[in-house]
């Protein structure tokens, strides 16, 4: 309960306070405590012209301890509470302080203790036991101490929101570099980074990120490509950015790469990337207000790190093309003995990736299929040129040679324990079973062949069928579909053969994008 001596004394430099708010500004809440209505009406006449930093104030008030839980709790965004400490019990004020602070966990708010009554809650004790910000005792807060009390709090207020939001701007940039650096695709990497970018800015209008290949500034200015886009700038994803950005934007991008630096400029900012073989990119980013110091630090952290992620995804871009280079070699090692093989390794890896998507294989086994398919014949290089290259059908003894290229694959490629290649001894060994166990060279039976082999088997099948061999002319596409369907179950997985002819005019695509040199486009 509050006493007949506890009332607030202003002086007459209240006029000092503060100068009229815009109307439209935003507000700072400040939650006023207090069982008596003289000390709300006098705190809100004193304070009612207030501003700090363009913004104004807006008034919560509570009659007792139990109202300003409640509304602290639905108002976790206030920035001052000037709370009472007698009230409907003589420690209500100090229930609420342990509460917003042990129960809501809400560090932030300023609280401003004021008393009537200093002996119920000595400043001393209660500056130790108690997370409060200020102690006032009511006698003593004037006007201009009102004023230079609220000035002080809402600094306090608003450093630490700035504190807090870089803690979690940091907290993004770790989850954000942690993601990232997984990334392998520049594509998606610029789209990650130029989403985390705008979050840690908290930019709402435009952002745009673009690329570039090459060390000459001719070829930089002639080849921007846009990778990811957000804002009124996603009309231009995939597009020539020399084409199709605003001159202004253009030249801003342009300087940053001529300069070989990241610039701000107002509420414009690129940052300028370049990984060692001379590779480049930009991420442009504008927003409705200037960048501040600490943003742009923020920035460096993070972009230290995206320049990290970016040499891991230009290296790995020129590892994999290597790879892909080296499998399709080793592939096309068994395969240019037959001079009728012509793109046979290239098709069969399209054909599984194919495939291999529309049996909703995650991306990354999609990629396996992919890159492990092309060496599925690898084996044939054990096989005599008689054998392989014979222009007739093969006696029952040299078949059993011809069917020993499966283990000669496993034999070369077992010893690896790389994902791509574990995969290539799997499809090379098993991609001759049939399903209803037949094949060879284990007499495997439905599931029990591996689904990489079984994808295989209708891509190798279906381009041997598709291509002249030396000892026979290709099927017309009419045969080839009967016979699909006559050995689905029985040679095939039935759901992969009903997935391949679900979809076959794309097969037939793949092979008319891949034709042999001498081959004519078909259709289905």
């Amino acid at each position: 309960m509050g006493s007949d001596n506890e009332q607030l004394i202003f002086a007459e430099e209240a006029a000092e306070a503060g100068v009229k708010r815009p109307a439209a500004a935003d507000t700072w809440k400040v939650l006023i405590v207090d069982d008596e209505e003289e000390v709300h009406a006098v705190t809100r006449l004193v304070l009612k012209d207030f501003e700090f930093a363009g913004k104004g104030l807006i008034f919560l008030e509570a009659y007792s301890g139990e109202e300003a839980k409640k509304l602290i709790a639905a108002h976790p965004d206030t920035a001052v509470m000037f709370l009472d400490v007698v009230m409907e019990r003589h420690c209500a004020g100090l229930d609420v302080v342990r509460h917003v602070r042990e129960e809501l966990k809400n560090n932030f708010v300023r609280i401003i203790l004021r008393t009537g009554q200093p002996g119920q809650a000595p400043e001393e004790k209660v500056i130790v036991e108690y997370d409060i910000n200020d102690y006032k005792e009511k006698t003593e807060l004037t006007a201009q101490k009102l004023f230079t009390s609220m000035v002080a709090s809402l600094r306090a207020y608003r450093d630490i929101l700035t504190i807090e939001a870089n803690r979690r701007g940091l907290e993004k940039i770790i989850e954000a570099t942690r993601t990232i650096c997984k990334t392998r695709s520049l594509e998606r990497l610029a789209s990650g980074v130029l989403a985390q970018m705008v979050a840690l800015l908290r930019l709402d209008e435009s952002a745009i990120c673009c690329t570039t290949s090459g060390v000459a500034l001719s070829s930089l200015r002639g080849n921007l490509r846009v990778l990811a886009a957000t804002g009124e700038y996603e009309r231009y994803l995939a597009a020539d950015a020399t084409e199709v950005l605003p001159r202004p934007i253009l030249s801003f991008v342009e300087r940053a790469a001529t300069s070989k630096q990241s610039l701000y400029e107002g509420n414009r900012y690129v940052e300028y990337f370049c990984s060692d073989n001379g590779d480049e990119a930009v991420v442009y980013l504008e927003g409705d207000h200037a960048l501040s110091d600490l943003d742009r630090r923020l920035i460096r952290i993070f972009c230290a790190n995206v320049q990290v992620a970016y040499e891991n995804v230009i290296l790995n871009q020129e590892i994999e093309g290597t790879q892909k280079e080296i499998i399709y070699t080793l592939g096309e090692l068994a395969e240019v003995r037959s001079s009728e093989t012509g793109n046979h390794v290239k098709r069969v890896s399209e054909y599984c990736r194919l495939l291999a998507e529309l049996a909703d294989l995650d991306e990354r086994e999609v990629e396996v299929v992919r890159l492990a398919s092309p060496m599925h014949d690898i084996g044939k290089v054990a096989i005599p040129d008689a054998i392989l290259n014979k222009p007739g059908p093969l006696t029952g003894e040299e078949f059993e040679v011809m069917k020993a290229h499966t283990v000669h694959a496993q034999q070369m490629l077992g010893l690896s324990d790389r994902e791509i290649m574990k995969a290539a001894t799997i499809i090379a060994l098993q991609h001759h079973e049939k399903y209803n166990g037949t094949g060879y060279p284990r007499g495997l039976r439905g599931e029990e062949i591996h689904l990489y082999a079984r994808i295989t088997a209708i891509a190798d099948v279906f381009d041997a069928l598709c291509n002249d061999r030396s000892y026979r002319d290709a099927w017309v596409m009419d045969d080839i579909v009967a016979m699909f369907h006559k050995e689905r179950g029985a040679h095939f997985d039935s759901k992969l053969v009903d997935l391949f002819l679900g979809h076959f005019g794309l097969f037939v695509e793949i092979k008319n994008a891949f034709a042999n040199h001498s081959g004519k486009p078909v259709t289905a």
